[in-house]
């Protein structure tokens, strides 16, 4: 039987996100968090986890099925891809671990960038792979516009 990539990358990212929340004590129940005022249209808690392990898999299997080609563009691909995953592990921990929503709201903008790049680069080599990013791509609209909206709306303790 035959390893997919995405046996081994699925896992590893699912790995990485959830150390990354859990490191930097996301999501409700962070003290800080908690008495921040949330905007109107704040999904309730039980959303993040279910949304984020969804975009996790979704982001190991773009990156299995992309691994598996010799494109040209296969090195660039993955660099964006990287440069993509780094930007999204740092942002829990400078906005839930460090208290810093004005600079989680300036990763979250580079991030967005980031992933549409990844998208499109993955869309040439492998149009599966770049529709799997989209979902990451609307999710991202909303967190920053949550993450803008608390900003604003806690200003300038933030």
């Amino acid at each position: 039987m035959k390893l997919s990539a995405w046996m081994i990358t699925v896992p590893v990212i699912l790995l990485l996100g959830m150390a990354s929340g859990w490191l930097s004590n996301s999501g409700y129940g962070n003290p800080w968090f908690d008495r921040l005022a949330k905007p109107s249209f704040m999904p309730p808690g039980w959303a993040f986890p279910v949304a984020w392990t969804t975009l996790y898999i979704l982001m190991g299997v773009a990156l299995g099925l992309v691994l598996e080609t010799q494109h040209p563009l296969r090195n660039i691909a993955i660099g964006l891809f990287v440069i993509q995953l780094l930007l999204n592990l740092a942002w829990s921990p400078v906005f839930f671990g460090l208290h810093q929503a004005r600079a989680g709201l300036a990763i979250i903008v580079v991030l967005f960038g980031a992933v549409a790049a990844t998208s499109v680069t993955f869309w040439r080599i492998q149009p599966t792979a770049g529709i799997l990013l989209l979902p990451y791509l609307g999710w991202l609209l909303l967190a920053s516009a949550l993450n803008a909206a608390i900003v604003r709306l806690n200003l300038p303790n933030v």
